[in-house]
């Protein structure tokens, strides 16, 4: 029986240990979290001032889109290059990434015409530049920005776009496009990884020679100019299809920047899904992954212009990364129990997401709720 304390005049029964426990641990938690919730809260209630005035939504919508995509989309991109960077100072990642992003948009930008998402967004249900908002769509990154502090890696394709397409079919067409590549980077990690990884082992053993990191550098560059040709839309999607040069400006600044706080930070918290996977802290390790899903991206990326969720394709390279090295290795039937279990809350993460995006799209587009009206009551 817990014990007494002593009230003013009378005897006041003491909290049960375990109740003090789960108070002090949520205290601790919201205190730890108290400047991200100050920022979430005031985030919905500018979401909420401003979305009724295209103009300044526009930008604030793609203030909020333009951090939130770029940090729960890190760990595809920059996550295997950050944590097998950790002895470099993290200016100098931030200036050859931040170089590679002002080259690659550019490029989009000067050449087709003041489109900075090498017309992916040209594709049918996202051609027009938005005229107005709804508080959803505004809202929308500020809700991926909290699953991205959960470590739920949410495609920011179907997060984003889908607020903005008028046509289900455009979503299906993402869908159908994100589940192919997540199955292709699945199968062709597992292939890779059963047939290269006692090869691979050997390689990675013992201290990198320098030539390693130059590959890496390079061909993470690589990786992330294919991802900006590939994603950019998410970001660009609140915004004119085609930019004037002092909206191009504000666009490539804000993000340029935005890239040093997030490589200060050595990445946000979802950058714990990499590190929580075999060996991706070796330098050698690190440039295979990414050699691997740059290749996948570029071949997604020239079959068409439809967006995809290159969240999808990155899930399904490490998955089957994971299970083929399981396999090779001959590890107990535990340790590969336990790695599809992390294949399974990976997939069950993305297809949580994608739930989430198609809710919000069907809250927001009438066009879409009088098509599922029109399937259902024919």
């Amino acid at each position: 029986m817990a014990k007494s304390r002593k009230g003013r005049g009378s005897l006041v029964p003491a909290q049960p240990y375990k109740f003090r426990r789960r108070y002090s641990v949520l205290d601790i938690l919201l205190k730890k979290e108290k400047n991200f919730l100050y920022f979430i809260t005031f985030a919905f209630i500018l979401a909420g001032a401003v979305y009724p005035y295209a103009p300044v939504a526009m930008w604030v919508g793609f203030a909020f889109a333009g951090y939130s995509a770029i940090a729960n989309d890190s760990i595809q991109t920059i996550g295997t290059f950050i944590v097998s960077n950790e002895d470099k100072k993290w200016y100098w990642q931030w200036l050859f990434m931040g170089g590679i992003f002002l080259a690659t948009v550019f490029y989009s930008w000067y050449f087709f015409n003041g489109d900075v998402t090498y017309e992916r967004l040209a594709s049918k249900g996202f051609s027009d530049t938005p005229t107005s908002f709804v508080f959803l769509q505004i809202a929308a990154p500020i809700i991926l920005l909290l699953l991205t502090r959960f470590r739920i890696p949410v495609s920011t394709t179907f997060m984003l776009l889908s607020m903005f397409t008028i046509d289900s079919k455009a979503i299906l067409s993402m869908v159908n496009k994100s589940l192919m590549g997540y199955v292709a980077a699945f199968v062709v990690a597992l292939l890779l990884y059963l047939l290269l990884t006692n090869i691979i082992k050997k390689f990675i053993k013992g201290e990198a020679h320098g030539a390693w990191i130059w590959a890496q550098w390079i061909i993470s560059g690589f990786l992330w100019h294919i991802w900006l040709a590939q994603d950019l839309a998410n970001i660009a999607v609140y915004l004119p299809r085609q930019l004037n040069v002092w909206e191009f400006v504000a666009f490539a600044a804000f993000i340029f920047f935005g890239l040093a706080y997030l490589f200060y930070m050595r990445g946000e918290k979802i950058q714990n899904i990499i590190n929580e996977k075999s060996e991706v802290r070796d330098v050698r390790s690190a440039t295979i992954i990414d050699l691997v899903y740059a290749l996948i991206l570029y071949y997604f990326k020239e079959i068409n212009n439809v967006p995809m969720s290159t969240t999808w394709v990155f899930v399904g390279l490490l998955a089957g990364r994971e299970l083929g090295m399981r396999i090779r290795s001959r590890d107990s039937g535990t340790k590969i129990v336990k790695t599809f279990k992390l294949i399974g809350r990976d997939i069950l993460s993305v297809t949580f997401g994608l739930i989430i995006s198609i809710l919000l799209a069907i809250a927001i587009n009438p066009a879409i709720q009088d098509e599922i009206k029109a399937y259902f009551f024919k």
